[in-house]
């Protein structure tokens, strides 16, 4: 039998979209990548994608999985392939106010998420921009970050279960709640940032943290990143740790939002080094009013600010007195795949650094930049606070071999300063040369390893994550 009627037979006709009713999943978020897939599966439940594996392992067709479709470096290209859309699957289960545990499936967009554990007094630690349409399936199959990691960790820190469908459509249970297992080889941890190339993640046990009782967001100016990240050194150790967010915009982020958002703009004349910063906390005293009837915290934030200000390292501050004036300062700082991805031609990257390596690289790689294209602009914005550095360059002509060489440049000063080429948007098909030039030969070589025995017939997801 034909495998699409084999497939229809399993999830209905209306569940295997193919020609003009797949359209809307050739493309990824970015329009970089485009490609015509076989047919778009949209299975119901765990049963019905062990099903469509086993199927498709019969056949050696191979299998794309998608979620919301926000990732920016190729991961759900699949020209001929088989789409496997999990949006269907979109159940909350048990939340574990106890336990701080929550179950979803792997369609459940984040947002919900945040919805879910809010009516509890909890949060799920994990935000971006993208929280409307990005799914749990994933954020996990990505290890996505985002603002918070500072505070709760990425997305693998949050997940303490996982249930996967394996190429042979086998189903592996590891829905475990707990915070110790120590039984061997940790699976779980093989598919958060596989990308799908080593099985299909469709449910998942998440960790949820206590809501703060109250909370300082405030975006500031200063001259240097050495002294933002005095600041936030500073910060964490008067708080406890309490700070949750530390987000770097520089100047030149701030004159492309005015431009494309002017609804957004700074509200003071930016300067060089604009961040913005979010404390949080849990405790009942950080909560408590003083004698101005402002919480403690507040009171804490604004001395050290006060401080700051009196040293000459903080220029300029403003403080949300509202949760409208909260939302319109993260506003600011989660514009940013809209304002950079709005120019063309761009190469955008995705770099980890050590802290205290960011004030560096910044300068390098603009030298770097001009001398392969002296008409190439910039633009930065970055998660100062875990070194994470979003660096889009916009060369001055569209040109395969000059993008190419810039994201080599970037890659290279990353690693050369002890970095990472990638931090938090995965490898897909964008990052698989810049793999093969910088990660360690001995770990392609287990990597490799791992996917042959999990994926003999390398149907899951391929062409993605190795070279």
């Amino acid at each position: 039998m034909d495998l699409l009627l084999e497939l229809t037979a399993v999830l209905g006709a209306a569940n295997v979209l193919t020609g003009a009713d797949a359209a809307a999943y050739g493309q990824d978020w970015t329009g970089k990548y485009h490609w015509q897939p076989r047919a778009v599966l949209r299975p119901a439940n765990t049963d019905e994608v062990a099903a469509v594996m086993r199927l498709a392992a019969a056949a050696a067709a191979p299998v794309v999985p998608v979620g919301g479709n926000t990732g920016l470096n190729g991961g759900t290209s699949a020209e001929g392939a088989l789409m496997l859309s999990l949006a269907r699957m979109n159940r909350i289960g048990a939340l574990n106010a106890q336990t701080r545990t929550l179950t979803a499936e792997a369609g459940v967009v984040l947002e919900r998420l945040h919805e879910a554990a809010a009516q509890h007094g909890l949060v799920f630690g994990l935000t971006f921009g993208a929280r409307g349409s990005a799914q749990v399936g994933g954020f996990l199959s990505t290890n996505a970050g985002g603002s918070n990691v500072l505070r709760h960790g990425n997305a693998r820190d949050l997940c303490l279960g996982l249930q996967v469908v394996l190429a042979d459509g086998r189903v592996l249970n590891l829905m475990t709640a707990l915070h110790k297992d120590n039984t061997g080889y940790d699976l779980r941890d093989l598919f958060i940032g596989a990308e799908g190339t080593l099985g299909i993640i469709t449910a998942a046990v998440l960790r949820l943290a206590p809501a703060p009782r109250a909370s300082v967001t405030a975006l500031i100016g200063m001259d240097s990143l050495t002294e933002a990240l005095a600041l936030l050194h500073r910060l964490q150790e008067v708080t406890g740790g309490a700070v949750e967010a530390f987000e770097y915009m520089p100047a030149g982020y701030m004159a492309r939002l005015a431009q494309c958002r002017p609804d957004l703009a700074c509200p003071f004349p930016p300067c060089p080094v604009n961040i913005l910063f979010e404390v949080a906390s849990t405790r009942p005293d950080d909560a408590t009013a003083g004698a101005e009837g402002a919480p403690a915290l507040a009171t804490l934030v604004q001395d050290r600010l006060a401080d700051a200000v009196t040293a000459g390292t903080v220029h300029q501050a403003v403080l949300a007195a509202s949760g409208l004036q909260r939302r319109k300062l993260w506003a600011m700082r989660e514009a940013a795949a809209e304002i950079t991805l709005n120019r063309k031609p761009l190469v955008d990257t995705d770099i980890a650094l050590p802290l205290d390596a960011v004030a560096a690289f910044l300068p390098r790689m603009a030298a770097r930049l001009a001398a392969l294209d002296a008409g190439a602009a910039e633009m930065v914005v970055a998660h100062l606070g875990d070194g994470n550095i979003h660096y889009t360059a916009y060369p001055s002509r569209e040109d395969a071999a000059l993008n190419d060489a810039i994201r080599a440049a970037v890659a290279e000063e990353a690693v050369a300063m002890g970095g990472s080429f990638s931090a938090e948007h995965g490898i897909g098909l964008a990052k698989r040369t810049t793999m093969a030039a910088h990660k360690d030969p001995v770990a392609l070589a287990t990597m490799r390893a791992i996917k042959l025995a999990l994926d003999p017939l390398g149907i899951l997801n391929p062409g993605k994550v190795l070279p």
